[in-house]
């Protein structure tokens, strides 16, 4: 069996999400895992596997918008806090006798991986962007161009690609394999009903849009608003797992920003998606792009009344959509990764 590092990425919860399900996986199949992660990751993962904290880049964001250039800032006054986990990171894979990296868009560990010779294979939805032939819209041309070059920079040159997207596209790199999103086993086990409500879910407060659902005839359940209690026909609510899954799983909609790990976990579960993007986050723009593009929801990137009656008076159509998504597991994935472990790993 093979002594495995596995960076991930700590910034938001997606991350650590997915790489539960595969470090679980790695875990049955007897491999030693030692985790590197920070923030979200760190917390999300220390109450399973050994988790050793690092340096991590972190996006800035002022009302619910990306700043570059006060990213650059704050990632640089923190740069003496990156070399001391990549010098961390070295000594801990020669103690640990690692054989492999695995990151999931997490940097230090590919880096420090490349630097010790290691073999390093990526799992992320990233990659969708610089390794498959896909369009978006022309007008965020540049947007585009910035998370190519973030792409590229923070996982360069891995041994191989596994790349997690909710719709089929060309590969057009030789080391690179597309695959169904990775999903919690809590998603795949469920059996989702259709409730009266509409979730809404933002990772920042968000005023207008409260001001915007107040407005229109319909019962929502929101998260992400910083509040809580009953305002007319908006229950706001608190940050709460189980009670966040029950109103997903419950809900006839989605109403949210668009995240990797929600609009994959709401497609999956049959509900259809108006998607309101972080502002400059390319990401989040290709993500809803392309789920407007497949016909499972809307998306714009400022609601008004009239567009929110407008995607629930077409839900009927969006759910015709999703009949016919692919609702697929885990085990395509993790069956190449196997594989990929025992190439690179002999002994496996």
């Amino acid at each position: 069996m093979a002594n495995i590092l596995y960076g991930v990425n700590g910034e938001g919860a997606g991350h650590s999400t997915r790489a539960k399900e595969v470090l679980n996986h790695l875990r049955d199949q007897g491999h030693a895992l030692h985790v590197a992660s920070f923030d979200r990751g760190l917390r999300n993962l220390s109450d399973q596997f050994e988790v050793t904290e690092i340096f991590g880049f972190r996006f800035a964001y002022v009302n619910n918008r990306v700043r570059y250039k006060r990213t650059i800032a704050k990632n640089l006054v923190t740069m003496n806090q990156a070399a001391k986990s990549v010098s961390r990171l070295k000594d801990l894979i020669a103690d640990w006798k690692i054989d492999l990296v695995i990151t999931d868009f997490e940097p230090l560990t590919c880096h420090v991986g490349h630097r010790m010779g290691l073999p390093v294979i990526s799992i992320d939805n990233q990659h969708c962007l610089t390794n498959a032939v896909v369009s978006y819209p022309r007008r965020y041309r540049r947007d585009a161009a910035a998370a190519k070059l973030v792409t590229r920079v923070m996982t360069p040159h891995a041994d191989a690609y596994l790349v997690i997207s909710f719709f089929t596209a060309p590969v057009k790199k030789r080391n690179t394999f597309l695959f169904p999103p990775l999903l919690r086993q809590e998603i795949l086990e469920t059996i989702p009903t259709q409730g009266e409500h509409v979730l809404v879910y933002v990772t920042s407060p968000a005023p207008v849009l409260a001001k915007v659902l107040r407005g229109v005839r319909c019962r929502f359940i929101a998260y992400g608003f910083g509040r809580e209690g009953e305002e007319g026909n908006v229950a706001y609510k608190k940050p709460s797992l189980a009670g966040f899954m029950r109103d997903l799983t419950s809900a006839q909609a989605i109403v949210a920003n668009s995240g990797f790990s929600l609009v994959t976990e709401a497609l999956h579960l049959g509900k259809p998606y108006l998607a309101v993007p972080v502002k400059h986050q390319f990401e989040q723009i290709f993500n809803a792009y392309w789920l407007q593009k497949m016909g499972y929801g809307a998306y714009w990137n400022e609601l008004n009344k009239e567009r929110v009656e407008s995607f629930l008076y077409n839900l009927p159509l969006y759910r015709e959509k999703l009949a016919d998504y692919p609702r697929q597991g885990n085990g395509a994935l993790l069956a190449k990764l196997d594989t990929l472990i025992s190439e690179h790993i002999p002994r496996c």
